[in-house]
């Protein structure tokens, strides 16, 4: 991803779980057998603990024929999406401005591979209890009949990704006179981008 150097952002794993555990529908872009890129929207998991970088967690239809070419060494990238939203030159002190937009990324690298057994069925427990967490009652797997899972199980196939490259990209004006980040933050707010505001004013510090 371009990333100019005023807009880099952290590599940190702690960084990147706190993203993920925020924006973690994302979309997972590889290259099919045909040479053309092949992107599948799906919600991940990220567990910092495993690996130098963390691995992510995610599982997909088995009647998708992306999973096939992941045999371990083939790379793949899952990009998430942040708080993000126009940016009108009428905000800025300076005249000769033009608009643009504010926002936050994240890319993650790595060679997915297929999980197997009691390990892809707790991905997916796992998964499922992030979601359902706060909901009152939250809902579990248990609560449907094992033979009914077993045949959902056989649907999907569960993937690990140990990420190799971290890549994170936070745009938020840092290339812009403190008065002017003021007055978007400020217009932020007004229209309602308080996620938006509240990250730039964080980047600021």
């Amino acid at each position: 991803m371009y990333t100019p150097s005023h807009f880099q952002g952290s590599d940190a794993v702690d960084a990147v779980a706190a993203f993920v555990d925020a924006y973690g529908f994302g979309l997972l872009v590889s290259v099919g057998p045909d040479g053309l890129p092949f992107a599948t929207h799906l919600p991940f998991q990220y567990d910092k603990t495993r690996g130098p970088k963390g691995t992510l967690h995610v599982h997909m239809a088995r009647a998708n024929p992306q999973w096939q070419a992941f045999d371990g060494k083939t790379g793949a990238m899952a990009a998430f999406q942040g708080e993000h939203a126009y940016i009108s030159p009428s905000w800025y002190t300076v005249k000769d401005s033009v608009p643009t937009w504010n926002y936050e990324a994240l890319h993650l690298y790595g060679q997915p591979r297929e999980v197997t057994g009691p390990a892809a069925r707790a991905i997916v427990e796992s998964l499922v209890a992030r979601y359902e967490s706060g909901r009152e009652p939250p809902w579990a797997i248990a609560a449907a009949s094992e033979p009914f899972l077993q045949g959902m199980l056989r649907g999907i196939v569960a993937l690990e990704i140990p990420i190799e490259r971290i890549e994170m990209k936070a745009k938020l004006s840092q290339n812009r006179r403190p008065a002017d980040r003021e007055r978007v933050i400020a217009a932020l707010r007004r229209e309602g981008q308080t996620a938006l505001a509240d990250r730039m004013e964080k980047s600021g510090r």
